[in-house]
């Protein structure tokens, strides 16, 4: 059986649904943009 943190290395990385960037994960994040895309320049 694979250990939790095994299981969770091995999660894909996260992508942008508007841009398809690579998104950082957060410790409080359940968003689905990246900060440029959730945040643009005004």
């Amino acid at each position: 059986m694979m250990s939790i943190v095994e299981f969770f290395r091995n999660l894909p990385k996260k992508h942008c649904s508007s841009c398809g960037n690579v998104i950082q994960e957060k410790a409080d994040c359940y968003g689905n943009l990246c900060d440029d895309c959730d945040h643009p320049a005004r």
